[in-house]
């Protein structure tokens, strides 16, 4: 790996972390555990902004729950790029509405949340 750039490239670090630290002979690609992980990080993430840590600090936990992510793709043999666009393409045909002030892009069920919404138009500024 000469530039680091690409998402195969860290794809492929993450894969020889699994392996040096042999993660699937291990239990480290048992799913029940790295949502533990992950859940640990998300605390992690919640506590440098609501903390007010810097920058820096959430860039590294930000950095581990991606590691997870990218691991679970390895841990359960499934193509995470591919599923990544697949998402996006999904994500960008749907309009986007304002729930209590703020942008939320998702499936909507006919506002049988209760929530105060407002439709924007896709593409919208």
């Amino acid at each position: 790996m000469t530039d680091k750039q690409s998402f195969a490239d860290m794809m492929e670090s993450v894969q020889l972390f699994h392996n040096k630290h042999a993660f699937n002979e291990l239990g480290g690609e048992d799913m029940v555990y790295r949502l533990a992980l992950m859940t640990e990080e998300l605390g992690e993430i919640a506590e440098c902004v609501t903390k007010g840590k810097p920058l820096d600090d959430l860039a590294e936990e930000c950095a581990d729950l991606l590691i997870l992510l990218m691991g679970n793709a390895i841990s359960a043999n499934f193509d995470l790029n591919t599923a990544f666009w697949k998402k996006m393409a999904v994500l960008d045909s749907r309009g986007a509405k304002i729930v209590d002030g703020r942008v939320r892009v998702t499936a909507y069920k006919a506002d049988e949340d209760g929530q105060e919404s407002q439709d924007l138009e896709a593409g919208s500024s």
